[in-house]
């Protein structure tokens, strides 16, 4: 797919379909297997809370929980609920849900994620951040697609397409680790992104988008300690829940800085942190909880 074919999907998949009060429907796509990818599910769900709003502001912070696996052979339904409407602040509940038959036919409804989402205009007023990270800049390192070509020789045959699927977003790893025999190593890793070519858009896009990107790699930071990646045997990994915080404007369209971290793993469980910076600014937070269970030892 050429540059403009993948952002072309990217905000078609931003682009719901009022089809009740308060509910609306957005379509799935590939974005990383047959699972509807968490970022896609982040994404639109802010954009239905955003939908409802009678006066347009953006999210300050949002908290989710991915309670079940999607399917994207089918829509996903969003369902908005009204919590409040205050002088500043709004505050939305979205509901996930799609309509999957059973080995009869018959549709049943699942809930697939469920977030809770809180709306603010800026406003200005106190204002104090810490200094961001010293990486060396995005122009002097090798983008993803360079990077799993040298790898491409240990993935098996069948696999190599897959392997090789280019993402919507562009990352440049700082420091890139072997996708398949990696070393343990400190969990802590850092990567350029940004989503070339929007030109004008909403601020709701834009938040939406880094939301979208916000479920790339943040997970993985706590297997870095265990020498494991996605691709290891026996190992289980999934999103438990997912927050974030916007703190500044940003263009998602330039270069963000995406500086993660884990701090503990325990009980099949690890917990992973980042901050997205930008020309000096800490713009959002995000936090996540994953899944991490190996099997047969």
């Amino acid at each position: 797919m050429t540059a403009q074919s993948l952002l072309d999907e990217l905000l078609t998949a931003l682009t719901l379909t009022k089809i009740a009060p308060d509910t609306y429907q957005a379509p799935s796509f590939d974005f990383v297997g047959a699972r509807v990818f968490g970022g896609q599910v982040l994404a639109q769900a802010m954009m239905a809370g955003a939908l409802t709003l009678d006066v347009d502001k953006p999210c300050h912070s949002l908290h989710g929980y991915f309670l079940r696996g999607g399917d994207i052979r089918y829509p996903v339904i969003y369902q908005v609920r009204r919590l409040r409407d205050g002088k500043s602040l709004s505050a939305r509940q979205i509901v996930t849900v799609q309509n999957v038959p059973d080995g009869e036919g018959v549709i049943s409804e699942q809930v697939i994620f469920s977030m809770i989402a809180s709306f603010s205009p800026m406003e200005g007023g106190l204002d104090y951040q810490e200094t961001m990270p010293a990486y060396p800049s995005p122009y002097l390192l090798k983008g993803e697609q360079e990077l799993k070509a040298q790898y491409l020789n240990k993935i098996p045959q069948a696999l190599q397409a897959r392997f090789m699927k280019k993402r919507h977003v562009e990352i440049r790893p700082i420091s890139p680790r072997d996708p398949i025999n990696p070393a343990p190593m400190r969990p802590r890793q850092a990567n350029w992104l940004r989503i070339e070519g929007l030109h004008q858009q909403p601020v709701a896009i834009h938040q939406a988008l880094l939301a979208f990107a916000s479920d790339y790699y943040l997970v993985s930071t706590g297997l870095m300690s265990h020498g494991l990646t996605y691709a290891s045997r026996g190992l289980q990994v999934a999103s438990i829940d997912h927050s974030m915080h916007f703190h500044r404007p940003f263009d998602i369209s330039d270069w963000l800085l995406y500086d993660m971290w884990s701090d503990t793993t325990s009980h099949a469980k690890g917990l992973n942190h980042g901050q997205f910076w930008q020309d000096g600014k800490l713009v959002a937070t995000t936090q996540q909880e994953g899944l991490m269970r190996l099997r047969d030892g």
